[in-house]
């Protein structure tokens, strides 16, 4: 088979490397807008991106207004202040919703029409975007080197997914220390959404020798050191295996797919907004152990990560293992299911069939190891919304 790997022009990684954001800058363009959210606006984050900038003779703009998972109205106004304070490169300081915003405002920037016209490949994008320089402050989306964004359509109530090379960044700075002022809460979900992406870039029917080894460096490290971030325990060095785990899980689903998780838990975030990675986290397990029969080598493989006691032993004991080891986190991360979360469970049953059909339609569960139709998803989001993970 021929594979092809795509990722962004230029990857800056270590600690401090977001003092180097006005040297690329600089290299880039003449005037930045800052795409970011108001909590890295209080912070100091936005500022001190500001002041990098200065000092390399870039004047900017600054949009903060990503204060949820992006839609096509934050898109918007993104392109207005854009387009109306002249900005020639964008630079992406926040999480995964931040990033995706600044990616789609991008390549719209250059290109025709609407976002909505360019999901699934539909449609591909004539134009190279304006250059973008993605600096993520949490350990867990990956997005700054993935050519994928995923924007809230707010007329459908449907997380459109796209993904075409135009959507990489120029640049990623990838520092750790700008995760270590998240919330546990944050440090959770973020976390556990990487690790979503590694498991399911592993056993995705896109998988390459190339994506295997970040999946399974990516899945070591997160297990090794998320837990200890969490309980706010972890050195500044976990904090740097956390980013670098988050952001070669990102390399791995951007170049070999996510799966039946991200396929189920993007609808769950569209229609009732549950965090997106607090949505993978309570379809994990149950996914797994829907899957595990059809991808038991894989699955054992991760567990030989996961539980290297158990190495010698068989496959199908370190697929329990793995199982038992997703619940575990789970459970430090008091991820709750979806009653438990306080989804009201008539409003939930009524949109299944919706749910489902979305999730069919993003295509992700195609990649699944184990085929599945509508009615098999209708069925594990029943399983889902009072999983037990005890």
């Amino acid at each position: 088979m021929v594979h092809e790997i795509l990722l962004p022009g230029r990857i800056v990684y270590g600690l401090g490397a977001f003092s180097q954001v006005g040297t690329y800058a600089a290299g880039l363009g003449r005037k930045a807008l800052i795409v970011s959210d108001p909590i890295m606006e209080k912070i100091g984050h936005v500022e001190t991106c500001r002041i990098h900038l200065q000092q390399a003779g870039i004047p900017s703009a600054v949009y903060t207004g990503v204060a949820t998972e992006p839609t096509d109205r934050h898109l918007q106004e993104v392109l207005e202040v854009c387009r109306a304070e002249q900005c020639d490169v964008l630079i992406a300081v926040g999480g995964g919703s931040c990033i995706d915003a600044a990616k789609a405002a991008a390549v719209m920037m250059t290109n025709s029409g609407d976002i909505s016209d360019y999901v699934g490949g539909s449609k591909a994008f004539a134009h190279r975007p304006l250059p973008l320089i993605a600096v993520p402050t949490t350990a867990g989306t990956g997005s700054e080197v993935t050519k994928v964004t995923v924007i809230i359509n707010t007329s459908t109530n449907v997380k459109m997914m796209i993904a075409q090379p135009e959507l990489l960044p120029q640049v990623a700075i990838v520092d750790a220390l700008l995760c270590m002022s998240c919330p546990a809460s944050v440090i959770a979900s973020s976390g556990i959404d990487a690790l979503c992406h590694a498991i399911e870039a592993y056993w995705s029917k896109k998988a390459n020798p190339m994506t295997d080894g970040w999946a399974l460096q990516a899945i070591d490290l997160l297990i090794k050191h998320l837990p200890i971030c969490y309980t706010k325990k972890g050195e500044t060095e976990d904090f740097a295996q956390i980013a670098l785990g988050s952001m070669l899980a990102g390399a791995a689903f951007s170049n070999a797919s996510v799966t039946l998780v991200h396929g189920m838990s993007r609808p769950l975030g569209a229609l009732f907004h549950v965090p997106h990675g607090i949505s993978n986290a309570m379809l994990l397990p149950a996914v797994l152990e829907f899957t595990a029969e059809y991808a038991e080598e894989r699955v054992a493989a991760i567990g030989r990560i996961m539980r290297p006691d158990l190495a010698a032993e068989g496959s199908k004991r370190l697929v329990l293992a793995v199982i038992e080891e997703v619940k575990s986190l789970c459970r430090l991360l008091k991820i709750p299911n979806l009653h438990g979360w306080g989804l009201d469970k008539e409003q939930f049953s009524s949109a299944i069939p919706k749910m489902a059909a979305d999730a069919i339609a993003s295509g992700s569960p195609g990649n699944h190891p184990r085929p599945v139709t509508a009615e098999v998803i209708e069925a594990l989001y029943r399983t889902c919304y009072a999983y037990q993970i005890e």
